[in-house]
């Protein structure tokens, strides 16, 4: 459905997006995941046809919509928006709102297909309320209805979530995938949020410095991350030396890594990534400093400090709340 190949895009001198490609197959999702400024929105944009590229090609469905020479207008690629802040019209009813798009049918098709869209995203029987009387998810739930109702080849969604509450927004994100996935519409999303990622995508692209330094599903991207600033902006933990062993395992301060276990080589040797699930507090271990810990609900994580200074993560048990000591043992996790 859509190939972004080695595409580069810059304002003036300046590179945003240098040599990204991707593609995402019908009925899939993607997700562009990245801090702010490492050029995801502008990748987005471009592939709407609001930005020119200035290095290779953006395609949908096998037909180029965008090349150095070539550039087809937004209005012409069959390309639904959400915005970031909903961008619902204030003088339009929810009816109104979902319906804008669909002026080339007859009135009663028009109304059936909002009516269909409604229902689609669970809003039936709202269509005659004013944006201002619904709730920020419900709001969501109509600019959703409004992208998908001309059944557009692609839905492009610019950090849909980001005006929402923050516990809201995983769950959105579950319900706005589900309804995704029942209408078969293959989409794209940008967020800086990985469990909007998580809970969203089929496939996620972490982005750093303009350059897509991954494209992989959830698991992957978590697991086996393909850089050190992938690891780093995914998830939480630390890089350690580790050194290799005649048998192909890394041999760490706190134990044996087996050979498969996410590892870089650095400039100061070679280091593997330990998350905090990996490392566990245990009677007879490596002695650490706790520095912090971080209540997560159903566990604690900890920040560390090993004796030689390097800084670690290990999750542990609510029973830690209790613990006036500065000190723990630790150890690698015996799942490993």
């Amino acid at each position: 459905m859509l190939e972004v190949k080695n595409v580069s895009l810059g304002y003036g001198a300046t590179t945003v997006v240098q040599n990204v490609s991707l593609r995402l197959d019908q009925g899939e999702i993607g997700c562009l995941l990245g801090p702010s400024g490492c050029g995801k929105t502008t990748l987005l944009r471009a592939i709407a046809g609001f930005e020119p590229v200035r290095a290779g090609h953006i395609d949908l469905q096998g037909r180029t919509v965008a090349a150095v020479a070539q550039r087809v207008p937004p209005q012409h690629r069959d390309i639904g928006m959400v915005f970031q802040d909903h961008a619902l019209f204030p003088h339009l009813t929810v009816d109104g709102n979902v319906g804008f798009g669909l002026q080339q049918l007859s009135k009663t098709e028009r109304a059936a297909r909002v009516q269909e869209m409604l229902e689609l995203v669970g809003l039936q029987g709202m269509g005659q309320r004013w944006p201002h009387e619904l709730s920020g998810g419900q709001q969501q739930r109509v600019a959703l209805a409004r992208a998908l109702a001309p059944k557009p080849r692609l839905l492009l969604m610019d950090e849909p979530f980001s005006s929402l509450d923050t516990t809201m927004r995983e769950s959105i994100a579950r319900e706005v995938r589900a309804i995704l996935k029942h209408a078969k519409a293959t989409a794209l999303m940008v967020t800086h949020d990985q469990n909007e990622a998580f809970a969203m995508a089929d496939n996620v692209g972490v982005m750093s410095h303009g350059q897509l330094m991954q494209w992989g599903n959830a698991v992957q991207v978590y697991c086996a991350p393909a850089t050190q600033e992938v690891a780093r902006f995914v998830g939480e933990g630390a890089l350690v030396p580790a050194q290799s062993t005649p048998g192909g395992q890394w041999q760490t301060a706190l134990g044996m890594l087996p050979a498969g276990h996410p590892h870089f080589q650095t400039e100061q040797g070679v280091q593997v990534l330990l998350r905090p699930e990996h490392v566990r507090l245990v009677e007879q271990g490596v002695s650490a400093q706790v520095r912090e810990r971080t209540f997560r609900g159903s566990h604690f994580v900890l920040e560390l400090e090993l004796p030689d200074g390097q800084p670690i993560m290990a999750k542990a048990s609510l029973n830690a709340l209790y613990g006036s000591c500065d000190i723990v043992r630790i150890g690698l996790a015996a799942d490993l």
